[in-house]
């Protein structure tokens, strides 16, 4: 199952991140030169252990080019990249800033943001995804949008969507049902917001490439979180939460590839060992409540 994790940057290549302790796991200061040492290293520590799928986003503040520093031809040649646009960072690398990041999926963003993602990562990434797609982005009705989407498809990069927010399966549904150049997707699936399921299914069983994000909800389900239900649950099993979480996405049969979002050493060491404990089902929430949860993180 540890073949099947991958490594994303959301939490390394900028200084803020609405992760649980997120100010607690980065070096004081919080300097580009600490991340990028710090991201190279959980980079290797992931490389080493196999791990061999690798995830950033434009917004990630200088994740494709701290990605991009430490790829090699001949590790580029082994391993997988996925990119995303849409979304343009810009906290100017303070973790205190009111606004951290603006989504546009406009044509224009997207010819913005193409060369970019080409210079920072020193070539192209095997996978590009709209970031954030929800119900109300414009770019599934765009047909000049995705007219140039599937130039890039045709190119040889699998373009797709990433989704967010309570309605991911509406919104995936959607793309699916439309003559899109679209072929992968990233959802949000964990063991407590497990909606996007069905839907991610359908489009695994359509030939999509399938990437779990979030699978530990942004820390509400690691031992950061405190004495939850969910940790208890952990704990009598005697597993590590954050294992326990990964190992329940990495079960799913559409999943792909599911990303450790870790920003430590040992967190990554515990997100490769995933583990299984029985039904999880216990713990589902609504949808609109987990969203609205996960909308109170403060960026720290």
């Amino acid at each position: 199952m540890t073949s099947r994790i991958g490594l994303g940057l959301a939490a390394l290549g900028r200084p803020g991140y609405i992760n649980l302790g997120h100010d607690q796991d980065l070096p004081p200061g919080r300097e580009i030169d600490d991340l990028r040492l710090r991201t190279h290293e959980l980079l290797e520590q992931a490389w080493a252990a196999g791990v061999r799928y690798f995830d950033a986003a434009r917004s990630y503040g200088l994740a494709e080019t701290f990605l991009g520093e430490w790829l090699t031809p001949e590790r580029r040649s082994r391993l997988t990249v996925g990119s995303k646009w849409g979304y343009t960072y810009v906290a100017d690398w303070r973790h205190d800033a009111e606004t951290h990041e603006v989504k546009d999926h406009s044509l224009a963003t997207f010819e913005r943001q193409w060369p970019e993602t080409l210079q920072a990562l020193g070539g192209r990434p095997d996978f590009y995804l709209v970031h954030s797609l929800t119900a109300d982005s414009p770019a599934l009705d765009d047909a000049k949008l995705l007219d140039r989407l599937r130039e890039l498809a045709d190119s040889g990069v699998r373009v797709g969507l990433s989704t967010s927010g309570p309605r991911q399966a509406e919104t995936l549904r959607r793309a699916l049902s439309l003559e899109t150049p679209f072929t992968a997707v990233q959802s949000t699936w964990n063991v407590l917001e497990t909606s996007a399921g069905a839907a991610l299914a359908e489009a695994h069983d359509a030939g999509w490439f399938v990437v779990v994000k979030e699978a530990v909800a942004n820390g509400r389900l690691t031992a950061r979180a405190g004495g939850t239900s969910f940790n208890a649950f952990a704990a009598q099993h005697g597993v590590a939460p954050d294992s326990l979480a990964i190992g329940a996405a990495a079960a799913q049969q559409w999943a792909d590839v599911v990303l450790s979002g870790a920003t430590t050493a040992g967190q990554l060491e515990s997100n490769l060992a995933p583990a299984l404990a029985g039904p999880l089902d216990e713990f589902i929430q609504e949808p609109y409540e987990y969203w609205s949860e996960r909308s109170a993180l403060p960026w720290i």
